[in-house]
């Protein structure tokens, strides 16, 4: 991998625009290429009572902060809410998931350390995938192991 000796930038109108599983938009701004592995960086826009399904990462720490909306997030047998200005880290090996709680559009940083999740959601929209069979091979690529709905903690 190559050193991470200049800036990376993500300007506003150049981003990398990809999706997630539950229907929203993903920019990607920074990549595991570009900070030799370091991270992976992105925003995540959610309407309204969407989210991801519980699930668990194995290769890496997400971090999240939330920008815009009223999050709650699951980790483990824990409940968190996350207004405006919340940073929420999610260690590996432990299952997690979290929901736009709010009446409007929700938007998140989100971080991965060490990086290269953030392909996923690359991978999503190069595919096209969009059905639970369809998305399972590349979870399974990307380390994310699908726990599956079921009542919170």
């Amino acid at each position: 991998m190559a050193q991470f000796n200049r800036a990376v930038a993500s300007l506003p109108g150049r981003e990398r625009i990809a999706k997630h599983p539950h229907g929203g938009q993903v920019f990607i701004h920074a990549t595991a290429e570009e900070t030799a592995g370091a991270y992976g960086i992105w925003e995540t826009f959610s309407a309204p009572g969407t989210g991801p399904s519980r699930h668990m990462h194995t290769r890496e720490t997400e971090v999240f902060r939330v920008i815009e909306g009223h999050y709650r997030f699951w980790c483990g047998n824990e409940m968190i809410e996350a207004p405006v200005g919340s940073v929420v880290v999610l260690p590996p090996n432990v299952p997690h998931h979290w929901r736009n709680v709010s009446d409007g559009m929700g938007r998140m940083m989100g971080f991965v350390t060490p990086g290269g999740f953030e392909h996923f959601f690359v991978e999503l929209e190069r595919s096209g995938a969009v059905t639970p069979e369809a998305i399972l091979p590349i979870q399974h690529r990307f380390g994310l192991v699908e726990i599956g709905d079921g009542p919170d903690p």
